[in-house]
């Protein structure tokens, strides 16, 4: 007998917890830099239409399987057929969906632990502790270990108070005190000198760029990943909705709320470097190009919030902590994947399988900073650069190939019974079964080249 399971008890619950989800680090920086790399508005309206085509259909394609299983990504695959050859394959494509996940937040937890870092250090600064503040803000082996340490807790400690309890909890109070603290920003921001100069970057497009496949690629690659698709964070979410609710609609509102958040943090972002710019403070590297990534985020944001006085503490302060929220919202969904494997599978009590997967992933999070030349970049390549975009192509393959057509439908039926005769029946099978699989392998050929 596996172990009870839980379910989200609200809309609002599962809406909060898949945006989280989707709404991490890289979608906030990632998305507004993206755009400032390609082509601005340009790539916004990219991004928008691929979001809707591509991504909301990969996304529908692990809600399904999900809900219809009703178990974690294992047992999932490993259930769609009736051919014991095919069923093997899918369990073995979810235990690699499970590693990939648990690496992927073995690398996040560090990147996390910076925002912590820097959060702390804004906090220190307003009580003048300089000696703190120094040491939380310069690189170390034991400032990593201690924030990734403190991370890692915080994670865990949602994970292991289950569905309810734990990752709708807090993902309902999260969100929305990541989008207030977004606003705030935005309204402080765009009033300072500069701005406008950034918002125009984000805002008016150059349409001649629109068909660039360069730009289409790189707004298809930020679509999947800023939706979490490919390694069953939504797919387990999804086995946690209860028969009443409509998938398509649901889906629908998630990819709505996920793109809405990255739109809104362009418009911070963007204005924010060119703020940053009025101010003195360097925005290009030597190409000419915008400084992206962590570069900017612990280089070119502390300069100008050094610029801005006294109140520079206090947007520091609220920028971090945006920062570490965004990191947490994902961070609970990738430890979901593998805890809820163990919690279902090998009937282990919810809290120890947290402590021991969060224990497990927090040890390879030491290793990689103890030979982080090494390591850190390798383990970002190895799964999102290589190992996602292959297992997005297995989901869609085994949802859209594997999966009865007359299961399928019976399952989308459940909280939407016209479902047959929408426009979503009529053109989403087909978008599953061969679009969205070439295109993510359209991608990752890319990313080879």
């Amino acid at each position: 007998m596996s172990a009870p399971r839980g379910q989200f008890t609200t809309r609002f619950g599962f809406i909060m917890a898949a945006a989280g989800s989707a709404v991490g680090l890289g979608n906030i920086w990632g998305f507004p830099t993206q755009t400032a790399s390609n082509g601005g508005a340009a790539f916004v309206v990219v991004y928008l239409v691929l979001a809707f085509l591509l991504a909301y259909p990969a996304l529908m394609a692990e809600l399904v399987i999900g809900r219809h299983a009703r178990a974690n990504i294992v047992t999932a695959l490993g259930s769609l057929s009736d051919k014991p050859i095919i069923n093997n394959i899918g369990r073995a494509t979810g235990f690699y969906g499970v590693i990939v996940a648990s690496l992927i937040l073995s690398f996040y937890t560090i990147v996390a632990g910076w925002m912590i870092c820097y959060l702390f250090a804004s906090a220190t600064d307003l009580v003048s502790a300089d000696t703190a503040t120094q040491w939380l803000t310069t690189d170390s082996i034991d400032r990593n270990l201690f924030s990734s340490f403190i991370f890692a807790g915080l994670t865990l400690f949602i994970i292991s108070s289950g569905v309810q309890n734990g990752i709708e909890k807090w993902s309902s109070r999260l969100m929305p005190v990541l989008m207030g603290l977004l606003c705030l920003l935005i309204a402080y921001v765009v009033a300072q000198p500069g701005a406008m100069e950034g918002l125009k970057v984000y805002l008016l497009p150059d349409m001649s760029r629109v068909f660039e496949p360069s730009l289409i690629i790189s707004a298809m690659g930020q679509a999947f990943f800023s939706l979490s698709l490919g390694v069953g964070t939504m797919l387990v979410y999804g086995s946690y909705l209860s028969k009443d609710d409509s998938l398509p609609r649901l889906g629908a509102i998630v990819t709505v709320v996920d793109v809405g958040i990255a739109f809104i943090a362009g418009l911070l972002i963007l204005p924010a470097m060119y703020v940053a710019q009025h101010a003195g403070v360097t925005i290009l590297d030597d190409a000419g190009n915008l400084i992206g990534g962590p570069d900017m985020i612990f280089q070119v944001l502390p300069a100008l919030f050094n610029t801005m006085g006294g109140a520079g503490d206090f947007v520091a302060l609220a920028f971090f902590a945006l920062m570490t929220i965004a990191a947490l919202t994902s961070s609970i969904s990738m430890l979901e994947v593998p805890v809820s494997l163990a919690v279902e599978r090998f009937n282990v009590r919810r809290p120890v399988a947290a402590i021991a997967i969060g224990s497990s992933i927090f040890a390879i999070s030491a290793l990689i900073i103890f030979n982080f030349g090494t390591l850190f970049g390798f383990v970002i390549d190895l799964t999102t650069k290589y190992s996602e975009p292959l297992l997005g192509v297995a989901i869609c393959l085994y949802c859209g190939w594997i999966f009865k057509r007359n299961l399928l439908l019976k399952e989308l039926k459940e909280g939407h019974d016209d479902i047959e005769d929408s426009l979503f029946w009529k053109i989403w099978p087909l978008y599953v079964k061969v679009i969205c699989p070439l295109l993510i392998l359209a991608t990752f050929w890319h990313s080879l080249s």
